[in-house]
Order: structure tokens, then C-alpha cells, then sequence
């Protein structure tokens, strides 16, 4: 039964770990909770033989009834549960071809699902603001077989009609962009951006970002007012389907245990 005493965070980390498999091997930052929370919550619910790698540690929770709380990969408390822990320096050459499922942002999102994660300005050496740069999100979007795009806010100054300079390229100028560049080797780009108001996907042919579901407390109207550019809005748009009380009860009983999502 879908519950209804839900938080926005836990609804969108139940929305994630439903979009997780078997099998995966998914790669989450340890320092945020409600991705790192749907990837648990898929592996204590129908995903046993997920992999879950939470920073630099690859660790098998199933038999876990509760999990500390750990906020950073350098934390003593990850490392009991380790199944393997990667020097940082080689982090990406030992994901490279085992990663399934990895989740990146951006300080801007635009209509081809290209996102930015260095700067805001049109001049690199003057920004006017400066973001945390690309991280490991590129080669990591590129060696996965699917990445999500997922954002705390959705607001205008965040998804515009262009980013100011491309971090993690997802389909470009739009069409078949991605494949001309030789980028569809492993991905076909961003499977769904998620955000607090609603689900966009990728309309398969001009590769330009489509409203996909809107969350129970948002609407079309709302999605669109702040959205900076236009979006493909089907004729009907379904509202994104919530958490049941199992997966709630599992949240907060087994991962959530600081209330992160509250």
C-alpha cells in the first residue's frame, strides 16, 4: 500500500532505488544521503546482489540491520563493512567497465540534458560564480551503462536553454549529436533527470527534455513557471508513484537513522 506520511526526500529516494536492479553495480557519493539512501533501500528490498559503492568503499550491507551513520568516504565506520576500499588515484580506472549506475548534477541543466558543474559566466577567467568543477562525473557518466541527473532544487537560474559551459556533455546540441561524437559507446546519455517538483526524460528522437510524472505535491503549471526553457508536456502527464509503508519502514528503520530525510 502507497504510504502517505512521506517526506519530498524520502518519495525521491524511493523513486530512485525503484529504478535499480539486481545486479547493479551502483557508484554514489557518500555525501548524499538520498541517492545513497534509494540504492540502499533497492539493495535491502529487491536487489540482494547489487553492489554498492558509497565513496571509495564497495561494501555488501544485506545483513545489516541497521547502518551508522557515515557521511565521508575517509569514515573509519564504512570501512566494516568493506568488501573492497580503492585508493582514490585509481578509483576510476577499477570502475571503468564494472559500474552500472552512477548519478551526477549541476549548478545548471539544460533542455538537451547537458549539465554544468564548473561555472556560471561566459568568461572562464572571470565567473560569477565559480562551481566545485567536474569531479569524477565525467568519466564516470561515460563508463556507466545508464546515469541519472539529479538536482535539490529546480528553480530557472538552475535549467536553462544552455549551459555556460559543459561539464558532463548528455546530448548536446540534441538528435543524434551524442552518437556523431562517438559518446554512445557505453550510454545513450542521461536516462531521467530527478528533481523536487517532477521527473523529466529525453524525447527519443529530438533528444529534448520531456515532462515525464509530477510529484503528488506539484503540478504541470508549477514544473513549467520554473523551468528556464520549454518543455515537451504530453497530453497526459502521470503523477510519479510513491513509496509503499514497507519501503518507508525500511528507510527509517535500517538507513535514515539521523533523519537526513526529515
Amino acid at each position: 500500500m502507497v504510504a502517505n506520511d512521506y517526506t519530498h526526500k524520502e518519495f525521491i529516494s524511493n523513486y530512485i532505488a525503484q529504478r535499480l536492479q539486481d545486479y547493479d553495480h551502483i557508484f554514489v557519493g557518500a555525501n548524499l544521503p538520498v541517492p545513497r539512501t534509494g540504492a540502499l533501500l533497492a539493495h535491502f528490498t529487491h536487489a540482494p546482489n547489487m553492489k554498492v559503492s558509497i565513496g571509495l568503499v564497495r561494501a555488501n550491507l544485506l545483513n545489516e540491520r541497521e547502518l551508522e551513520p557515515h557521511k565521508f568516504s575517509t569514515d573509519y565506520r564504512m570501512q566494516r563493512w568493506a568488501e573492497a576500499i580503492t585508493v582514490h588515484d585509481n578509483v576510476f580506472e577499477k570502475i571503468r567497465d564494472t559500474i552500472t549506475v552512477f548519478f551526477i548534477g549541476g549548478i545548471q541543466v539544460d533542455k538537451f540534458g547537458n549539465t554544468n558543474l564548473i561555472g556560471i559566466g561566459k568568461d572562464y577567467k572571470h565567473l560569477d560564480f565559480r562551481g566545485p568543477g567536474t569531479l569524477g562525473t565525467l568519466s564516470c557518466s561515460y563508463y556507466c551503462d545508464r546515469y541519472y541527473i539529479f538536482v535539490e532544487s529546480h528553480s530557472r537560474r538552475l535549467f536553462v536553454d544552455k549551459c555556460d559551459f559543459i561539464s558532463v556533455f548528455g546530448h548536446g546540441e540534441g538528435g543524434d549529436h551524442r552518437q556523431r561524437l562517438g559518446l554512445a559507446r557505453y550510454n545513450a546519455g542521461p536516462e531521467c533527470v530527478i528533481t523536487p517538483l517532477c521527473i523529466m526524460d529525453f524525447e527519443p528522437e529530438t533528444k529534448r527534455a520531456r515532462l515525464k510524472s509530477v510529484h503528488p505535491w506539484s503540478s504541470v503549471d508549477e514544473v513549467v513557471e520554473n523551468t528556464g526553457f520549454k518543455l515537451i508536456i504530453p497530453e497526459q502527464v502521470p503523477v510519479t508513484e510513491g513509496p509503499t509503508n514497507e519501503a518507508l519502514e525500511t528507510i527509517r528503520s535500517r538507513i535514515d537513522l539521523e533523519g537526513l530525510l526529515q
